[in-house]
């Protein structure tokens, strides 16, 4: 199977109609939401293309190929408008590997011990490896910070990639 994973969408539309693009130009067979899909948050500038009724009608039509965790700019009403559940945190098993997801602003309190923690949150793109887990953050799709670019990753049965919108790969994991 083929993911492809996102995070920090915050409203903007062009952000989900590239994501929607890449999903079909990979052939990707789900969507991981890592979270904060409607909302732009106080922290953060309105996005330009911030339009989140726009977005809930682009995402509502794959609902059975999107698997979301809630983010911190979640609200009770976003589950009201999107058909697609948004789960606290979710622990799956993709392509044989156990994987932890969340949004990430909690990711201190978790104990459990996977093969690889897929989070956002924090709008930077990170990879690293502490106590044999994997860590990755695609960074935001829409509001990237400290000079990183809108990212998304793409796991598969042998990789997880990290890649800029413009499609240049940021970083790599091999299984």
């Amino acid at each position: 199977m083929k993911y492809l994973i996102v995070s920090d969408i915050h409203g903007a539309s062009d952000s989900v109609e590239a994501l929607i693009r890449i999903f079909n130009e990979e052939k990707c067979d789900y969507i991981l939401c890592l979270g904060d899909i409607l909302y732009h948050g106080p922290r953060n500038d309105l996005p330009p293309f911030y339009n989140p009724k726009k977005v809930i009608s682009l995402l509502n039509p794959l609902s059975d190929k999107i698997l979301c965790v809630k983010g911190n700019c979640e609200a009770e009403v976003d589950q009201m408008v999107l058909s697609f559940k948004i789960h606290d945190y979710l622990d799956l098993n993709i392509n044989g590997k156990k994987c932890h997801l969340e949004h990430g602003h909690h990711l201190d309190e978790y104990k459990g011990t996977p093969d690889i923690v897929l989070y956002g949150h924090t709008h930077i793109t990170d990879y690293h490896i502490e106590n044999n887990i994997i860590y990755i953050n695609p960074g935001s799709i829409t509001i990237p910070k400290n000079g990183t670019k809108r990212g998304y990753a793409i796991m598969d049965e042998n990789t997880i990639s990290v890649y800029s919108l413009e499609k240049n790969i940021i970083f790599q994991h091999f299984f």
